[in-house]
């Protein structure tokens, strides 16, 4: 097999995953409660956060914290929130109408839970 006909595999496969994945991720499309939570004592835990996803991409339903990120194949999330200087990493896993994961911040970690509204 020639290179030419080695690329040409490779960039139909390439278009076959890049055409799935929004389909897949739009499976989560919805709006969704989060609920955070840390077991450091000096970081705030207990807060709720509501994000939209719309295909795969996440966004804020909130004026006071923004949310981005996405969805992708088999539910795997990346989303980042920020509010005024604050920051917050998090990631995991969504399936059906709930999912979880963990976050990370300048000086505060933990987990979230997620439900769909």
């Amino acid at each position: 097999m020639g290179p030419s006909r080695k690329s040409a595999i490779a960039v139909s496969l390439l278009a076959a995953l890049a055409a799935a994945t929004p389909a897949t991720a739009a499976t989560f499309d919805g709006e969704w409660n989060v609920q955070i939570a840390s077991s450091i004592a000096a970081c705030t835990s207990g807060t709720s956060v509501s994000i939209g996803i719309s295909n795969g991409q996440v966004a804020s339903t909130n004026a006071v914290v923004t949310a981005s990120g996405r969805v992708a194949e088999a539910g795997v999330i990346q989303v980042t929130l920020a509010s005024g200087m604050k920051r917050a990493i998090g990631s995991g896993r969504l399936s059906g109408t709930s999912g979880s994961g963990t976050w990370r911040a300048a000086l505060c970690s933990g987990t979230w839970t997620a439900q769909r509204i």
